[in-house]
């Protein structure tokens, strides 16, 4: 994708609005005890925010693996993402594809309900950083 400065910074706040939002989605569905919804949500208002750095600092990804994969290369491994964060979005991944296409395991509240703290915290990072690169440009 190919975007100015401003394009650039517009997806990125829109994503992590979206992040945000998903995230609230995510809490009312687990509330309701939708744990493959639950799961879904919180990994894909996770996605949101991870893309959303990763736009912020000109790096592409076209897949769900690939932008996993450029996260914990430029991010986790390097230091500036805990690696809590890495393996958290990996399980949240892992977790919705269980929910969306597992045909012999149901998640249960045990299984999605504790990812919904450490999901913000992730969330809550990379917001941090997806502002700053977009600030300094």
């Amino acid at each position: 994708m190919s975007l100015n400065d401003e394009e650039r910074r517009q997806v990125v706040l829109y994503r992590l609005e979206k992040a945000a939002n998903t995230l609230l989605d995510a809490e009312k569905v687990i509330e309701l005890q939708m744990w493959a919804t639950g799961a879904n949500r919180l990994y894909y208002a996770a996605y949101y925010a991870v893309s959303a750095l990763l736009i912020a600092n000109g790096i592409g990804a076209k897949t769900h693996e690939g932008i996993i994969r450029m996260f914990n290369q430029m991010f986790v491994a390097t230091g500036k993402i805990e690696r809590e964060h890495g393996r958290q979005y990996n399980n949240l991944f892992t977790m919705r594809l269980t929910g969306d296409y597992g045909d012999c395991f149901d998640l249960q509240e045990e299984d999605v309900a504790p990812k919904v703290e450490p999901t913000r915290k992730l969330i809550d990072a990379v917001d941090q950083l997806a502002r700053k690169a977009i600030n300094e440009k």
